[in-house]
């Protein structure tokens, strides 16, 4: 999907979050932000929001020489998450329907994002976790389920840090040995990378990849080939957060997208209320893969 107009303040103040996280001299904010500010006013308005943000963050490094501004918070939120692991076992352990609710989890942590929201607090993670298993799914839960089933080769397009300890709990109620987990490939705001999935435990239990890429999305023509390869032969894609949305709306390819509806922009695209928890089919057209 095209950015909108009000996908711009939103990289404005995704600038300046970044500038503050790397420096407290308010020269620096001042500095990058007016470079930031010129460059928007040129970047083409044809591309999506995760291609403006790559462009944008790209830009944001050269200046600030940072290569990976949010790093602390991401060991932050990985760590509060694994923390709440054991009693989130327990839980689901004792669900009617285990892999539902693991579903629930996996939708409710994708409320922990820089991008759109800024700092989340332990507080509003905590929240979501128990709001999760009484937050309704608007999507076809079944037939995802059965699809899942069926599959012969399941590509799990991971998202942020934190949130990939609930996709370790989606990914445990699935044939593990049918699922690669695609994590980014270079660092970019609070997305997974690599190493994020060894600090949570995924890359023993689930052959785990990255996609090449430093995109806040998946965008096919950034990512290496391997990925690409890997994209075409999956017989079933499961995508992760809204940049994954934003990046993959018109591929034609198997896709499922779970995410939160955390913008108007978004929320007019999917016809959904912000705030919504979907499980969403691909719909874009059918084409020979």
């Amino acid at each position: 999907m095209k950015a909108a107009l009000d996908c711009v303040p939103c990289l404005v103040r995704q600038s300046l979050r970044a500038s503050r996280a790397v420096s407290d001299d308010p020269a620096v904010h001042d500095r990058t932000l007016r470079q930031m500010l010129r460059w928007t006013a040129e970047a083409d308005a044809d591309l999506s929001p995760p291609a403006l943000g790559q462009r944008l963050h790209r830009h944001l490094r050269s200046v600030t020489g940072v290569r990976d501004p949010y790093r602390r918070e991401k060991d932050r939120q990985n760590q509060l998450i694994l923390e709440m692991l054991p009693a989130l076992r327990r839980r689901l352990a004792g669900a009617t329907d285990p892999f539902g609710s693991a579903l629930q989890l996996a939708v409710s942590g994708n409320v922990i994002d820089l991008g759109i929201e800024g700092q989340v607090s332990d507080g509003q993670i905590h929240a979501a976790v128990e709001q999760a298993l009484t937050e309704p799914l608007h999507g076809h839960v079944d037939e995802l389920r059965q699809e899942i089933a069926a599959a012969r080769d399941i590509l799990y397009l991971a998202d942020n840090c934190g949130e990939i300890v609930f996709d370790r709990l989606l990914i445990e109620q699935m044939p593990s040995e049918k699922v690669t987990l695609a994590v980014r490939g270079e660092p970019i705001l609070n997305d997974a990378t690599l190493a994020d999935a060894r600090t949570v435990g995924l890359t023993e239990f689930v052959e785990v990849i990255d996609n090449g890429s430093d995109a806040p999305g998946t965008l096919l023509g950034s990512c290496s080939a391997a990925f690409r390869r890997r994209f075409e032969a999956a017989d079933l894609i499961i995508a992760k957060g809204q940049g994954n949305f934003e990046s993959l709306s018109e591929v034609p390819a198997p896709i499922w997208f779970l995410f939160r509806v955390k913008c108007a922009v978004v929320a007019e695209h999917v016809q959904e209320a912000e705030g919504t928890h979907l499980v969403l089919r691909q719909q874009a057209p059918s084409s020979p893969r």
